[in-house]
């Protein structure tokens, strides 16, 4: 006689939290000044202004934008304050740095506004695994979130995983 196969881990009470299902959709994209500066590491404000000034701003309609200088020059504060109000009225989210902090804020912004007491008294799982730009940060973020409502909360897969926090 055979015994039925149960998976277990599909009738358990087990939610599995994807931080991929809340990947903010939308182009990304690193605007470098570099080429705005005279010889690439000094800013001359009349002519820095008139690349501002000259600048297709509509092309971030929608996009995540990072300002980034990728010579060692040494930028005024004011040079990407100026290119901020011009992207404003375009671009979803204008941070000053590479694609990695770009995503580390959007994700800091998803997880704050992020509703959990549907997970509340339950068990969870935070997968481990994404094929998108999930920073490392959003990990721990999310496991905070979590900890203040969550009976238990796991990293991985409901397979394999690694307990974090039981509630006592």
């Amino acid at each position: 006689m055979k015994e039925e196969i149960v998976n277990r881990v599909s009738s358990s009470s087990l939610i599995t939290f994807d931080l991929e299902d809340h990947y903010p959709e939308g182009e990304r994209v690193v605007l470098d000044i570099k080429d705005w500066l005279y010889e690439g590491i000094i800013l001359k404000e009349k002519d820095f202004r008139s690349y501002v000034t000259e600048h297709p701003w509509e092309q971030y309609q929608g996009a995540y934008v990072a300002l980034h200088c990728s010579s060692d020059a040494i930028v005024p504060g004011w040079a990407f304050m100026l290119i901020t109000t011009r992207l404003q009225p375009f671009a979803k989210q204008i941070v000053l740095g590479d694609l990695e902090l770009l995503e580390t804020v959007l994700y800091r912004s998803v997880i704050e506004s992020l509703d959990v007491s549907a997970f509340r008294d339950k068990p969870m799982i935070i997968k481990g695994c994404s094929n998108k730009p999930v920073p490392e940060n959003a990990y721990i973020w999310v496991t905070q979130k979590l900890q203040g409502v969550a009976k238990s909360i796991m990293y991985g897969e409901a397979c394999s995983s690694v307990p974090l926090y039981k509630r006592k």
